[in-house]
């Protein structure tokens, strides 16, 4: 893939400005490849990263130089103890790392310049030698130590994006070469930071030869420890970083090709992206309704409504009854949503209702999600049986949620009255907690 045109259109700032108050004075961490920084498309990349410095959102660049390291190396004729800082680092691997970094970050630099933001290369990394593993000895690899937060965020609060380079600093000022994706991740643990993003040569995440839009950081690891070949060796450190980094408090983690005009403000400004977004717990993206989120409720259900999938309601409605209703979040956008009715004749019963997916994120196990979220609930508040009434979607409650086709005797007085009011002649399913 190379330059091809992305959805959103960066000029729409109502698609980007309604993020804004979500991200301000968050801090991202932007790891790019060594090879994304020879692409043509990355001057198209600083200029996407003033933007977001335009909107006050804090922004530290770590890169890689794993190409650099390759081309230096072919060009000198010489033999190479690791392309990528996961391997050993021999003293003549250490000398082209450091100087692939300076070149890197120069390149970085003057980009940044060029775009009227002010910048600075760190050497706020402290390291040590990676050691023995396995009986190898990994020379001049290092592990992070220690990072000088407090350094870099003077830097961020000063409006300078700082330039971390691959290259730690042991105790006594010597080099160690550092993998990029490990340090994108101390990065972000130390700095706390809502996003890394992951600019590589990549679509995204590969599972299987099948590209993931959206991952959870439960089902990565899952993929990681059981069949970790089923993740393309080209990400796979990244996925495992990416672990890492959600397990350590980052809140999510973005993996897009960064040579896509305009990739990353519509991966960070739509919802739905152009790479894969790597995020927590299947339930971390569910929460209670609030007021504020009436008229997202509604609009979203709206198409829904037209088709004849779910019953009318109104704004007032839905307001009237919001602590029923749970939505699901990704990056704050709500894009699923569902009800929870009591029946103050039936104790024991409650009613699923109003669950519906945008389009985009159906047929990924969110609607699944959503109901056994509010079966979930039931079951917390000694509730034992779980009604859903459906005129379309019967099939889904039966086949993958486990209900069962049960008939009008089971519906509480109230409910019975209005589903014969309603017409609809809506199949009845039932399901015991």
């Amino acid at each position: 893939m190379s330059n091809g045109k992305a959805p959103l259109k960066p000029t729409d700032l109502r698609g980007i400005l309604k993020y804004v108050p979500r991200f301000q004075d968050q801090i991202f961490v932007i790891a790019v490849d060594g090879s994304i920084v020879t692409d043509e498309n990355f001057s198209n990349l600083l200029i996407d990263i003033a933007v977001l410095r335009s909107l006050n959102i804090k922004v530290v660049i770590v890169h890689g130089i794993g190409q650099q390291i390759q081309e230096m190396a072919a060009r000198r004729n010489l033999p190479i103890s690791d392309f990528f800082g996961t391997g050993a680092t021999d003293a003549d691997t250490l000398e082209l790392a450091t100087m692939a970094s300076s070149s890197v970050s120069h390149v970085i630099f003057e980009g940044l310049t060029q775009n009227g933001l002010k910048a600075a290369v760190t050497n706020a990394v402290r390291a040590v030698p990676m050691g023995i593993i396995r009986g190898v000895d990994h020379e001049f690899t290092g592990k992070v130590d220690r990072i000088d937060r407090e350094f870099l965020l003077q830097l961020i609060t000063h409006q300078v994006v700082p330039i971390v380079q691959p290259i730690g600093f042991d105790r006594d000022g010597h080099s160690l070469r550092i993998n990029s994706d490990l340090l994108a991740a101390e990065l972000a643990e130390a700095l706390q930071a809502s996003k890394i993003i992951f600019l590589a040569p990549q679509p995204g995440l590969e599972i299987d030869d099948r590209l993931e839009r959206a991952i959870s950081v439960d089902d990565l690891r899952q993929t990681l420890e059981t069949r970790p070949d089923a993740i393309d060796a080209t990400v796979r450190s990244k996925a495992a970083h990416a672990v890492k980094a959600i397990e350590t408090g980052t809140a999510r983690v973005h993996l897009l090709d960064g040579r896509v005009f305009d990739g990353l403000l519509t991966e960070i400004f739509s919802n739905e992206g152009i790479g894969t977004l790597i995020y927590g717990n299947e339930y971390q993206q569910i929460r209670q309704a609030t007021k504020r989120d009436v008229r997202l409720i509604y609009n979203l259900t709206r198409q829904a409504v037209k088709r004849e999938e779910l019953l009318y309601r109104t704004q007032q409605a839905i307001e009237k009854n919001i602590d029923e209703f749970f939505v699901y979040e990704i990056d704050e956008n709500l894009i699923a949503c569902v009800s929870l009715h009591e029946f103050a004749e039936d104790p024991e019963m409650a009613e699923i209702g109003s669950l519906y997916v945008m389009p985009f994120y159906q047929n990924r196990g969110i609607g699944k999600k959503m109901v056994d979220y509010g079966c979930l609930m039931a079951k917390e508040r000694g509730l034992s049986k779980i009604l859903a009434l459906s005129t379309q979607s019967f099939s889904f409650f039966m086949s993958v949620c486990n209900f069962e086709e049960a008939d009008k005797s089971v519906l509480p007085d109230s409910r019975l009255k209005s589903y014969e009011d309603s017409g609809r002649n809506s199949k009845i399913l039932l399901k015991k907690l």
